[in-house]
C-alpha cells in the first residue's frame, strides 16, 4: 500500500515511516500541514496517517479536505485538492477525551489513535484501513499456481515456498491483485515504492526480473508491451 505519514514530531514521524515499511508499506511521510497537502496532490494514497495537532494547516482542515475530495469521488464534483481520492484516514492525537474522538471521527477521520500508542496497533490499524480503501480482495490470492498470503507475507508456487525481499513481494501482491490484467510499472512503482523513487529508474524491471527468476518456471508474469506486466 502507499502511506502518507503526517506528523510533526520528526522523532515519531520517522519511528512511524520505518515501521510501517517494514510491513513492508511505500511510505512518504510529511512534517506539516501544508506539506501533506502538497504530497496528496501530486500521490495517491491508500491510507493517511494524520496527527490532529499540526501547526500552520491543522489536521482538522486536512481530514476535511480528505472527506471532500472522497464524496467528490463518486460524482465527479471534488474540490480538486486530492480529487477523487479514496485514502483512508488514521487520525493521531494526544486527546484522550470521548468528545475529542467523536469530533475527529466527525470530520471525516475513518480511525481514531491516542497517543501513546503501540507500533503494532498502529499498524494493523492502517492495514485494516487499507483494505477499505480498495476493492474486496480475497484474504489470500492465488493465480496461476502462485499463492500468496499477505497476513503471513508467504508465497507458494505449486506447494513449494519461494523468499521474496519486500519489494519483489510488494510488486507480486499488484499483479495479483490485477487479476489478470496488465499492470504498468508507473502504477507497480506508485504502490511498492516512496516519493524517493525516479520515475527513469530501471528499479521495476529488475524486481520483475527477479520475480520471474525466483518463481522459476514456465514464466507466469508477462511483459504486455507498451502496457506493462502481467500475470495470465
Amino acid at each position: 500500500m502507499r502511506v502518507l505519514v503526517v506528523e510533526d514530531e520528526p522523532l515519531l514521524a520517522d519511528a512511524i515511516t520505518e515501521w510501517l515499511r517494514d510491513e513492508p508499506h511505500a511510505v512518504d511521510v510529511a512534517y506539516d500541514g501544508a506539506a501533506a497537502l502538497e504530497r496528496l496532490t501530486v500521490n495517491d494514497y491508500d491510507v493517511v496517517v494524520l496527527d490532529r495537532d499540526l501547526p500552520g494547516v491543522h489536521g482538522d482542515d486536512i481530514c476535511r479536505e480528505l472527506a471532500g475530495a472522497g464524496n467528490g469521488a463518486e460524482d465527479g464534483t471534488g474540490d480538486g485538492s486530492g480529487a477523487g481520492t479514496t485514502a483512508r484516514v488514521l487520525m493521531l492525537t494526544a486527546a484522550a477525551d470521548v468528545a475529542d474522538r467523536v469530533a475527529g471521527l466527525a470530520l471525516g477521520a475513518d480511525d481514531y489513535l491516542t497517543k501513546p500508542f503501540a507500533f503494532a496497533e498502529l499498524a494493523a490499524r492502517v492495514q485494516a484501513l487499507g483494505r477499505r480503501s480498495r476493492p474486496a480482495a480475497p484474504p489470500v490470492l492465488r493465480r496461476a499456481g502462485i499463492t500468496l498470503d499477505p497476513a503471513r507475507r508467504e508465497v507458494f508456487r505449486d506447494g513449494r515456498y519461494i523468499p521474496l525481499s519486500k519489494k519483489e513481494f510488494a510488486v507480486l501482491t499488484e499483479l495479483l491483485r490485477a487479476d489478470g490484467s496488465a499492470v504498468s510499472a508507473e502504477q507497480l512503482l506508485e504502490k511498492a515504492w516512496d516519493e524517493h523513487a525516479d520515475p527513469f529508474t530501471g528499479a521495476v524491471r529488475l524486481a520483475v526480473l527477479k520475480l520471474r527468476r525466483k518463481l522459476g518456471e514456465p514464466l507466469i508474469i508477462e511483459t504486455v508491451t507498451g502496457v506493462g506486466y502481467r500475470i495470465a
